[in-house]
């Protein structure tokens, strides 16, 4: 009786290099931790769980098949691809399907998505699978669901792909009991990923020659000789399974096994090729000796070395190595498994996902090749919670919701969302606007009081007729500049006043038109220094007329101040002091053009900036105390004779003039963009206007049409 003893060997067989099996994941787990013991390499052409990915607690663990890992990504890879942002999970409660939900619920939400509910259950206790049918159909907006689970546990999950409207995203094909797929009535769409199959040149010729007898009488072999015979094949092709015949007639009704014989030959020929390099590396050592030799063919973990670093070919004309997972860069297929008539299957390849490709490459995906299910009413089926935000719109994520239900709420002027499902909108630049879909920035619209415009255009008429009035007043005035009441009226400051009031009218034109640096500065220094030396020639030829009413008297002293020396000191008096406020205004802030991008939405207003708010106010200050003055002053000598009096117009036209600039103020300030504009422009011609007016406008009447009146006898009469 043979007694088995640890770490001894009692029989004289070879030594174990290594270990190929094909287990199922958990299983592979569980022999891994016995032969670390050993440090027996292992090699899975099977298990791909992602916990085996951990070289730290495998570190003697090796596979011809590809991580989970990489499964996770492809999955949200077709997600994405479809856009599905709302998914459900169910996953049996093994250690590996749980990593493997929290691996798919990252990269889901990573990716914009959502996962609406999880449900786990045991595969040891199917009473925890009785919630989860009644589940999913308690959740018609849910479309798509991923099954994470084992192969042996899924078998439990096939009562779920009758509930109708779903889409089944499995990581193994659904496998249904021969008994069971007559009865199918699936309207489904189930898509899977599987490992690519590849046919080896030459394995079809050695599976159709296979004879029974000539294989190992082992159970395993037992059971890959019923797989292979139990295939459904046509009914008018004939077979025999029997142990003493070649199976020439099997092969197109099972491919199953020459698909998976690609992991296994991948393993076999790594393990070989590794032994190989392991042999071949210590013949070059001359110095062992016999013993030494020995010790290292009981040493299995010497072949852990080689393995690692195996490099090379298959007959595919395959690059094959271990990466740094210990495991092989293999891609997979999505396969489509339509559902056909008395329970038929037909399996369409519809998609690859290469993990190890370049982006843009990685993930393929043929639409058109999909089967839908028919419930569907639209395909792709939409899997979202809320509709798509559209662009001009941004997602509002719904208090205690997930982030992928949400409303669509407009973007804010000035923003945009050129895109669908934004999550905030985008700011335009300063100088741009949201158009009114909000999904384009647009220039915006440049504003300033333009000759082209109906306002523009009127407010230059006007300027230009008082301009010619007055100019047309002036050459009267210079005709008729003997007669008595231009003598009267002293002759030399009413050209002075006509001139200035005419420079006034035209000043209006620099405010018309596009502000530019110079005529910023231009406008409103000409327009105070003009209207500063019109109101003090008005105060001059009023003080004129009181000092030559008073001069009259015997024993005057104002006799000798009479002549227009007076008059002169006046006006370069009140003008000089104007200038003087104009040059402080302009060395310390002068008027700018700048361009005001919120006065008004979606409009760019160029104006001129007075600088100095301060200076530009004494300006008028200064002209409001001439005004003041010179009202006053006229006001004060209205009932001199008439002969010498003109007070009663200057009265009259500083009234107007006061009224025109009193209301101008709060106008001004209660305008905004080029009204301003205007309103100061109505101004300026408004009150020259009503200068010109109220004090030549009655002496051309009587130049022109009383001449009979413009006599010295006529004076001299109503003196």
């Amino acid at each position: 009786m043979d007694i088995w003893v640890p770490n001894y060997r009692c029989k004289t067989s070879g030594t174990l290099a290594a270990i190929i099996e094909g287990l199922q994941s958990e299983e592979s787990r569980w022999m891994s931790n016995m032969f670390r013991m050993y440090h027996y390499p292992q090699i899975s052409f099977t298990s791909q769980s992602l916990l085996l990915s951990d070289t730290f607690k495998f570190p003697f663990f090796y596979r011809t098949v590809p991580s989970e890992l990489h499964l996770c990504a492809g999955i949200v890879s077709l997600l994405k691809h479809f856009g599905w942002t709302w998914v459900g999970i169910i996953a049996s409660d093994d250690e590996n399907s749980l990593r493997m939900l929290q691996i798919l619920r990252e990269g889901i939400e990573q990716n914009g998505g959502c996962v609406a509910f999880i449900e786990t259950f045991s595969g040891s206790n199917l009473m925890t699978l009785e919630k989860i049918p009644k589940r999913v159909m308690d959740m018609p907006s849910i479309k798509v669901i991923i099954l994470c689970s084992n192969e042996e546990n899924i078998f439990y999950l096939l009562l779920l792909v009758f509930i109708p409207g779903k889409i089944w995203i499995t990581k193994t094909e659904l496998k249904f009991p021969l008994e069971a797929k007559e009865k199918l009535n699936i309207t489904n769409t189930n898509l899977s990923f599987a490992i690519v199959k590849k046919k080896i040149p030459s394995f079809t010729k050695f599976i159709q020659e296979v004879n029974f007898s000539l294989l190992p009488s082992d159970y395993n072999t037992e059971l890959w000789w019923t797989g292979l015979c139990d295939s459904q094949c046509p009914k008018n092709m004939k077979r025999s399974c029997s142990p003493d015949v070649k199976l020439s007639y099997v092969l197109p009704c099972n491919t199953n096994y020459i698909g998976k014989s690609v992991s296994v030959y991948n393993a076999v020929y790594a393990l070989a090729h590794a032994l190989h390099d392991m042999l071949m590396s210590g013949s070059r050592n001359t110095t062992r000796t016999t013993e030494m030799w020995k010790l290292y063919d009981y040493l299995p973990w010497k072949l852990h070395h080689y393995l690692k670093n195996v490099h090379f070919k298959n007959n595919l004309d395959e690059e094959i190595f271990f990466n740094e997972n210990r495991e092989l860069n293999t891609d997979y297929n999505i396969i489509n498994l339509v559902y056909l008539p008395k329970g038929k299957q037909h399996r369409e390849i519809v998609g690859s996902y290469n993990p190890f490709a370049s982006q843009g490459q990685d993930f393929i995906i043929n639409e058109k090749a999909i089967v839908w299910g028919s419930t569907f009413t639209q395909t792709p089926p939409q899997a979202k919670c809320s509709e798509s935000c559209p662009p001009g719109f941004m997602k509002l994520t719904r208090k205690g919701e997930p982030i992928c239900c949400f409303d669509c709420i407009p973007c804010p002027q000035g923003e945009i969302s050129n895109q669908s499902d934004m999550d905030n909108c985008m700011k335009c630049r300063e100088d741009h606007w949201s158009n009114h879909k909000r999904d384009t920035c647009i220039p915006k619209l440049i504003i300033f009081l333009s000759y082209e415009e109906a306002l523009g255009m009127a407010l230059t008429t006007s300027s230009i007729f008082f301009s010619l009035i007055n100019a047309i007043i002036l050459g009267i005035f210079i005709h008729y500049r003997d007669t008595p009441i231009v003598r009267a009226n002293n002759r030399d400051i009413s050209y002075i006043l006509l001139i200035s009031i005419m420079i006034c009218f035209l000043s209006s034109l620099m405010f018309i038109g596009r502000p530019e640096p110079m005529t910023c500065i231009l406008r409103n220094t000409t327009f105070g220094m003009t209207f500063s030396i019109s109101l003090s020639s008005i105060l001059a030829k009023t003080i004129t007329v009181v000092m030559a009413f008073h001069a009259t008297k015997p024993g005057s002293k104002l006799r000798k101040w009479m002549g227009c020396r007076i008059s002169y000191i006046i006006i370069l008096s009140c003008s000089l002091f104007q200038c003087v406020l104009c040059l402080i205004w302009l060395f310390t802030a002068p008027p700018f053009s700048y361009l005001n991008m919120q006065s008004e939405t979606g409009s760019i207003l160029i104006e001129c900036n007075e600088g100095s708010m301060i200076a530009f106010y004494c300006v008028l200050g200064f002209l409001g105390f001439l005004a003041s003055i010179s009202f006053s002053t006229a006001f004060l000598s209205r009932n001199l004779p008439d002969s010498f009096n003109e007070a009663k117009y200057i009265t009259f036209s500083m009234l107007v003039f006061c009224s025109v600039w009193i209301t101008f103020i709060p106008t001004y300030l209660s305008t905004r963009g080029k009204y301003m504009v205007a309103v100061e422009i109505f101004a300026i011609q408004a009150s020259s206007a009503g200068l010109l007016g109220c004090i030549f406008m009655p002496k051309c009447c009587i130049i022109l049409l009383r001449p009979d009146m413009n006599s010295r006898k006529y004076l001299t009469k109503n003196n």
